[in-house]
């Protein structure tokens, strides 16, 4: 189970030191499609994800050897894959800590197998960044082929811009000040939605849903952590902003209701006197 996965199949590894939770896991990627490596230690859960570049990682945090989160920031420095961490920690704090360490998802023990696979089939239908984390891409001589405007989306909607911000839907890059932002899935996603929505409040709810997925087919209720997670990612992006010259309050909040992005215009390119 642990030799290169062969021919079209997607590779994933879990970590987890519960032999039964594990077995089990590597039973529902299999029978997913991929090529399963299990890891009972974080050291060896490192070493099969820089051997085996999984498509999906999922992640135990109370490991015997190296804490979850160190782990993470490990499995973060090297691959920008999906990570589900599952464990059966559940206070809010151990939970917005994964998502800050670079987790897409956070699932509590006892998990549901079949809403774990939903989950994990809605990630990974969602358009993959362009990039490993091990190979950032060199910045762009020339970033004069932007639109010029402060503010303005192509006509085909895969390019948009607000000030020095850039974000290329289709090859899902974001760049500010000519800098790549290294964002997660999570967080180019919210990027791009709030840019797309002209300057609409979105709600904490509506954006836990564009983070789960369209084709998300688990269970539709959307808690106040799911609702903070929102939140941690919204921090994160502010960070990240603010990091490469960008504007950090671009995402203003809403008190009570969400987020928004308030564009001067958003006008179409070519169709500007």
């Amino acid at each position: 189970m642990n030799n290169p996965p062969s021919g079209d199949r997607r590779a994933a590894v879990v970590i987890e030191d519960d032999l039964d939770i594990r077995n089990l896991l590597c039973a529902i990627l299999e029978q997913g499609g991929f090529h399963v490596s299990g890891a009972a230690t974080g050291r060896d859960g490192v070493d099969a994800v820089r051997q085996q570049h999984p498509a999906i990682v999922t992640l135990d945090i109370g490991l015997p050897d190296i804490d979850g989160y160190e782990v993470l920031r490990r499995i973060r420095s090297t691959t920008d894959c999906y990570v589900i961490v599952l464990s059966g920690r559940t206070d809010e704090m151990d939970i917005l800590t994964a998502l800050q360490a670079g987790a897409d998802d956070y699932v509590s023990k006892p998990f549901r197998p079949r809403e774990l696979r939903a989950r994990i089939d809605a990630m990974l239908r969602r358009p993959r960044v362009g990039h490993d984390a091990a190979h950032p891409p060199t910045v762009p001589a020339t970033p004069a082929a932007a639109p010029s405007d402060d503010d303005a989306v192509d006509e085909a909607g895969n390019l948009l811009r607000h000030g020095n911000l850039i974000v290329d839907s289709e090859a899902r890059i974001a760049t500010c000040s000519g800098v790549e932002l290294p964002l997660t899935k999570t967080e180019f996603n919210l990027l791009q939605e709030l840019l797309r929505s002209n300057g609409a409040v979105r709600t904490k709810e509506e954006l836990v849903r564009i983070s789960r997925g369209r084709d998300y087919r688990g269970y539709n209720f959307v808690s106040r952590t799911d609702e903070r997670a929102i939140e941690v990612h919204i921090a994160n992006l502010r960070q990240k902003l603010a990091l490469t010259s960008g504007d950090p309050e671009l995402i203003t909040t809403v008190r009570g209701v969400g987020f928004r992005i308030m564009p001067s215009r958003n006008l179409p390119l070519g169709r500007r006197s």
